[in-house]
């Protein structure tokens, strides 16, 4: 039996055998990496330089925003390192330091997309308390809960996680440290109960915020049929699809890597579903909220063409936004 005092590193699942391959993951994870980094970073910078855009809606895309750049920061680096040097390792504490980060950014973003759809909720089936529900106050105290809950979740989950005693080797399925993957690798009956106890627990919550996001869009879809304007029905849809959009990818894809049952498992599909809620949703999520979102778009040309004159103009310069 081994635990974590003899297990100095974990073996991450391998993309691909042949060296021409691990170098095109490698260019690949790198494009989307840029890709990611560039939206969310545009996303940022717009909401913060723009005044425009200081409003609640905004503000909690900016916190989406950040918990998207975490999941692509924390989990795609070592995976470059790895095709890029021919490697599969990861040290124990490296690897509990990845999963505890990771889960902070995870929960966060599942809360904030839960109190996105409570900002468009409100917005729309109570617009005359919009300024009530949501001042900058409450917007401040709802993001520092969405973090904070990360925080505690990622607390709950990662030391319960490495204080099990591992004996079933040390090679995980996935390209990074995730709990379900090394969990098969303990070893002790009563520790693996505790930690697939406290995933139920985590999963309840889940589900809960599942439900409310269904019922508040319900009540949303509901409020806007009832607007006489077709132009006022088409604006109100065109706030509610793309964070619809994010939620259903994102819900979609973690709930069946988490709750699928496990006649259906496959590393390949395991492999695929992972990919798509910790890489390729944070990318997608900038072009998912900018292709319709006119106020958007307009600050962040307005940033890129601020950036690129005042770059021409006086190169050693900080990059501004023109008001």
């Amino acid at each position: 039996m081994s635990n974590s005092s003899s297990m100095p590193q974990f073996l991450l699942l391998a993309l691909a055998d042949r060296r021409e391959l691990q170098l095109l993951h490698f260019w690949l994870f790198l494009a989307i990496s840029l890709a990611a980094l560039l939206g969310n970073g545009l996303i940022l910078s717009a909401v913060a330089c723009d005044h425009h855009l200081h409003t609640p809606r905004y503000f909690f895309l900016l916190h989406l925003s950040l918990t998207d750049l975490g999941c692509i920061c924390t989990t795609v680096p070592k995976a470059m390192h790895n095709f890029l040097w021919n490697t599969r390792t990861i040290t124990y504490t490296g690897c509990a330091a990845q999963v505890f980060v990771y889960i902070i950014f995870l929960r966060a973003e599942f809360s904030l997309l839960t109190i996105m759809c409570y900002d468009r909720y409100v917005a729309i089936c109570k617009p005359l308390h919009y300024g009530t529900l949501l001042g900058s106050r409450a917007c401040a105290h709802m993001a520092a809960a969405a973090w904070t809950a990360g925080f505690l979740i990622a607390l709950l989950h990662t030391p319960s996680t490495f204080s099990l005693p591992l004996c079933q080797g040390n090679a995980l399925d996935q390209f990074f440290c995730e709990i379900p993957h090394i969990l098969k690798l303990s070893c002790s009956h009563s520790g693996y109960l505790r930690e697939l106890g406290l995933i139920v627990f985590s999963a309840c919550l889940m589900i809960g915020c599942f439900i409310f996001i269904v019922f508040s869009y319900v009540q949303i879809f509901r409020a806007v049929l009832r607007i006489p304007s077709q132009q006022g029905r088409h604006k109100a849809f065109s706030t509610c699809l793309p964070h619809l959009a994010v939620v259903s990818l994102f819900l979609s894809t973690l709930f069946f890597s988490y709750l699928k049952p496990p006649s259906i498992s496959s590393p390949s599909l395991d492999l695929i579903v992972s990919l798509m809620y910790s890489v390729v949703s944070p990318t997608l999520n900038p072009l998912i909220y900018s292709l319709r979102n006119q106020e958007l778009k307009d600050a962040m040309r307005k940033l890129i063409t601020g950036c690129f004159s005042e770059a021409i103009n006086s190169p050693s310069s900080p990059c501004y936004v023109p008001h």
